[in-house]
C-alpha cells in the first residue's frame, strides 16, 4: 500500500469541523460579503441533449462527480502516462467521458490546489497537484468545478490563485474559492439552451489553516444564512436553477451525520416568495459513497465519494458515483425547475495502471468480475440507504 498516498481522518480535524459547523448551523457566524453581485455573463452552451427550439425552453441534463483527489501515487501515473514528459490525467479520467457527454452541463470537485508549473508537486497531507489536471478535465466535457475544499488553503492564497488562473486559462469555471473579494461575490452561472444555471460551493474547514485575516473571501466556509443569502443572490442575477456544491460530512463514514442530514433539512426548507432557493445539492469530502434523498422535494447527494485517488487504507476510498439529474422547465412563471429523471452512475478505480472504472459499462463486458461486483454492491447499498428508490431514484449507465 502507497502510505504517501493515504488520507487520514486524524489530520482532518473532525473536532474542529464539527464545532464550526454547530456554530454556523446556529446562526452565530457572520455571513461574508456584502451587496447585490453583479450578474455575469454565463457563457452559453448548445443543449446535448435535446436540440433548442425558437422560443421554447428546453429541460437539460447535469452530471456531477465526487473528488479529484491527487494523491502522489496519482501525480506519478500522470507522469507515467506523459512518457516522462509532464503530466497526462486524460487516461486516468477518459472512463467518465460517456456519462459526460450524454449530459449538458457537467460539475466535478477539485480537491487540491495546484503547484507552479514545473512543480515542486506534492500529494497528502498538504496537496500541490500538476496544473495540467484543468486541461484534462476541460477536454472531457465538464463545464465547472467546486473548488473549496479541506485543502484548499494547503498552499496558501498563491495556491488559490494558482488554482483559478490554470482553470481559467483551460475554459474550465470554478466555485467556492476566489482571488479577490469582488470575485467571491460573482455567483458562477453556466448557459444551456436558454437555461442559466448558478453554481456555489462552501466548506466546512480548512484542516486547521487558518483563514488569512481580512481574506476571507479565499475560501467559502459553510453557513446556512450565507449560502442562502448567496443562493437568493444568484437568482435575483438570473439564475433559473440554482445548485450547491457541499464538502461536508465524516470522512470514512457511509451514512450522513448529524450536521449534513440538518443542513439538508435547513437549506431545502429555505424559500422566497414561495419558491425554492436550492434546487440540488451535491456532496463531496468523505471519501466514501454516501446517500442520495430527496429533502422537503429538493434532491441531495450527501457524498458521491472520490472520482480518483490512490490506493486508500479503506477500499471504498475509491469508490462512488456521477450524478445525474435531468431537469424540466417549470409550468407556470415563477414557478421551480423539477427534476424529472434522478440518477447515480457507480464508478471504481483501477490500480496497475490508475484508472477510473465506470462500472455498469465494465460488467457488462466482464460479467462477474469479483472486484467490480463488490464494489458495486457496496456503492447500491450506500446511495440507497435513505429510500432513494421510492422516490425515483435508477442506476445509470
Amino acid at each position: 500500500m502507497d502510505r504517501t498516498s493515504a488520507e487520514c481522518t486524524v489530520s482532518h480535524h473532525p473536532r474542529h469541523r464539527t464545532a464550526l459547523l454547530a456554530v454556523a448551523l446556529l446562526g452565530a457566524v457572520t455571513a461574508c460579503g456584502s451587496g447585490t453581485p453583479a450578474a455575469p455573463k454565463a457563457e452559453e452552451k448548445p443543449s446535448r441533449t435535446a436540440p433548442a427550439r425558437s422560443g421554447a425552453t428546453k429541460g437539460f441534463t447535469l452530471v456531477a462527480t465526487g473528488d479529484l483527489l491527487v494523491h502522489a501515487s496519482v501525480i506519478r501515473q500522470a507522469q507515467a502516462d506523459a512518457g516522462g514528459d509532464g503530466y497526462d490525467f486524460q487516461r486516468m479520467i477518459r472512463a467518465a467521458a460517456p456519462v459526460i457527454a450524454q449530459a449538458d452541463l457537467a460539475i466535478c470537485h477539485m480537491e487540491t490546489v495546484y503547484g507552479a508549473a514545473h512543480g515542486p508537486f506534492t500529494g497528502y497531507p498538504t496537496f500541490k497537484t500538476p496544473p495540467q489536471l484543468a486541461s484534462a478535465v476541460k477536454s472531457l466535457g465538464y463545464d465547472s468545478c467546486s473548488t473549496a475544499s479541506n485543502h484548499t488553503l494547503d498552499a496558501g492564497p498563491e495556491g488559490v490563485v494558482r488554482t483559478l488562473d490554470a482553470m481559467d486559462k483551460a475554459g474550465l469555471k470554478h466555485a467556492g474559492s476566489a482571488r479577490s473579494a469582488t470575485e467571491s461575490t460573482r455567483p458562477t452561472m453556466m448557459g444551456v439552451g436558454g437555461t442559466k444555471v448558478a453554481q456555489l460551493a462552501y466548506a466546512y474547514g480548512t484542516n486547521g489553516i487558518p483563514v488569512p485575516k481580512g481574506k476571507a473571501w479565499l475560501v467559502n466556509l459553510i453557513n446556512p444564512a450565507r449560502i442562502i443569502k448567496d443562493a437568493r443572490a444568484a437568482r435575483r442575477a438570473g439564475a433559473d436553477v440554482v445548485v450547491v456544491s457541499m464538502h461536508w460530512g465524516t470522512e470514512w463514514q457511509q451514512a450522513p451525520d448529524k450536521l449534513q442530514l440538518a443542513l439538508a433539512k435547513k437549506l431545502t426548507a429555505s424559500k422566497d416568495g414561495g419558491r425554492r432557493d436550492i434546487d440540488l445539492i451535491i456532496g463531496t469530502h468523505a471519501h466514501v459513497p454516501q446517500a442520495y434523498e430527496k429533502v422537503n422535494g429538493t434532491w441531495v447527494v450527501y457524498g458521491m465519494g472520490d472520482q480518483i485517488a490512490g490506493i486508500m487504507p479503506d477500499k471504498r476510498g475509491q469508490m462512488g458515483s456521477a450524478a445525474r439529474f435531468t431537469f424540466t422547465p417549470p409550468t407556470a412563471e415563477g414557478r421551480a425547475w423539477e427534476v424529472k429523471k434522478a440518477e447515480y452512475i457507480p464508478h471504481a478505480v483501477d490500480n496497475d495502471p490508475i484508472s477510473l472504472v465506470n462500472l455498469p459499462r465494465a460488467l457488462e463486458k466482464s460479467p462477474g468480475n469479483p472486484g467490480y461486483t463488490s464494489a458495486l454492491s457496496t456503492i447500491q447499498e450506500a446511495v440507497l440507504s435513505r429510500g432513494a428508490k421510492k422516490d425515483g431514484l435508477t442506476m445509470g449507465r
